[in-house]
């Protein structure tokens, strides 16, 4: 044993000699026993209880030396432990290395779960701030240094009530709540406290949720309900009564029968035109997620429906002119939604063109895209309304729209398709000189040839 361990003995060993010595000393102040043989009953006391105490001492002191070499260098000490350190303090270290290496783990482990949850998390201690967040939570809320009150970075009044209520031991709360900045969106907060360990002194836990999509389409859905209930309500009130007239007072009136009957076929038709439009839209939405690959040549697609509009443009005085390159790419598309696209934009050229004009379908290559216009010569549109033109059931003259038999879905299907096939509609008007509705398509690689 070195001298700086005997050194640290001599303490320990003198206050365990300490209580002898008091006793002989007190027996000899009240005359009982002698000096001689108090002192040596006392130096022979000490010496036996030196004797016993040395072997325990030195464990203890060797425990101690053990412990203050494994915190300076464990690795050495390791190697030391099997070359006759305490086996039971080899034994306690591991343990001990053991549970905070498993401790370790499982704060790292619970670290990437939080890391890794899509949804914006954030801890909040008993005062309602904010003491850790996930990364999706600086979305919302900004990073997070030192702990900040939730209502620095969310300032709803119902979110906060909610926490609250929450951190005082209510139960969970589900709270929906917007925020207008950076752009507008809809939320739902989860709040819940936390049983057990709290993490950074977290109490309880909150998580947002992204809504927004979701409110929007069943915003979409209901408008859809509504706008579709209300333009098959007036055909089929105008049906109901012409047939109540003809049932009743014009049962024996031939002329009257015949303009009825010519009228309630014009008001079935636009019901008809109506349901079609409304399915077609519903398939094409079902598949819009999925882009087309196929090679459609457009000149002889545009060329057979110009071609079935001829008769229809020639009761108006109105001319079809095509401008379509011989060369032209072919496009990546399915060419029945396609030729859908171009029937709806020349339908409406020619039926909204002024009469004795001409309308003209025009297309070029570039830039990795084909560019098809359809120009007509009509009344033009006024700016702020083009941006609804692609809305469903958005007329600009609803009125004349009926009259003419739209459904008000037609441009909205040429976006949708548009929108499968990742290309795009441009619209340019200028009152008084007509419209372009310009079609935007991804142009197909050049066919690769055999030899």
């Amino acid at each position: 044993m070195s001298g700086r361990a005997w050194r640290r003995l001599v303490g320990p060993i003198a206050l365990l000699c300490l209580p002898g010595a008091l006793a002989f000393a007190a027996l000899y102040a009240l005359g009982l026993v002698a000096a001689g043989p108090a002192a040596l009953a006392a130096a022979a006391t000490a010496a036996a209880t030196a004797l016993a105490a040395l072997p325990l001492a030195a464990s203890l002191s060797g425990v101690r030396a053990a412990i203050e070499g494994w915190l300076a260098d464990p690795a050495a000490m390791a190697g030391r432990a099997r070359k006759g350190l305490p086996l039971a303090v080899a034994r306690l270290w591991r343990a001990a290395e053991g549970r905070g290496s498993e401790a370790a783990a499982r704060l790292a482990a619970a670290e990437a779960v939080i890391a890794a949850v899509p949804d914006a998390l954030i801890l909040l201690d008993a005062r309602r701030r904010i003491v850790r967040a996930s990364a999706a939570a600086a979305e919302f809320i900004g990073t997070v240094g030192e702990p900040r009150d939730l209502a620095a970075s969310l300032r709803n009044p119902a979110l906060l009530a909610a926490a609250d209520a929450v951190l005082r031991g209510e139960g969970p709360r589900v709270v929906e709540f917007s925020l207008s900045v950076p752009v507008e969106r809809v939320l739902s907060a989860r709040l819940a406290r936390i049983d057990g360990p709290p993490l950074d002194g977290a109490a309880a836990i909150l998580t947002l949720h992204d809504i927004t999509g979701l409110k929007r389409a069943e915003q979409m859905r209901a408008d859809f309900i509504a706008n579709a209930g209300h333009e098959l309500k007036t055909p089929l009130a105008t049906l109901i009564g012409f047939i109540e007239t003809l049932l009743g007072p014009a049962r024996d009136d031939a002329a009257a029968r015949e303009r009825f009957l010519g009228i309630m076929q014009g008001q079935a038709t636009r019901m008809a035109r109506l349901v079609d439009d409304l399915l077609s839209l519903s398939r094409i939405e079902l598949n819009e997620h999925v882009a087309p690959t196929a090679r459609v040549a457009l000149p002889p697609l545009v060329e057979h429906i110009a071609a079935a509009h001829e008769l229809r443009a020639g009761e108006r005085g109105i001319r079809l002119v095509l401008s379509l390159p011989a060369d032209l790419p072919e496009v990546l598309g399915d060419a029945d939604e396609l030729a859908q696209v171009f029937q709806n934009l020349l339908d409406n050229a020619i039926k909204y063109g002024r009469p004795d004009t001409q309308v003209s379908v025009a297309a070029e290559a570039g830039g990795g895209f084909v560019r098809v216009a359809v120009i007509d010569q009509g009344e033009g549109i006024a700016s702020d309304q083009l941006p609804r033109l692609t809305e469903r059931f958005y007329r600009v003259d609803t009125a004349r729209s009926r009259e003419l038999g739209g459904t008000g879905l037609g441009l909205a299907i040429v976006k949708h398709i548009l929108n499968r096939h990742r290309g795009r509609l441009e619209i340019d008007s200028a009152l008084g000189v007509g419209s372009t509705f310009t079609v935007w398509l991804r142009a197909a690689a050049p066919a690769v040839t055999e030899p």
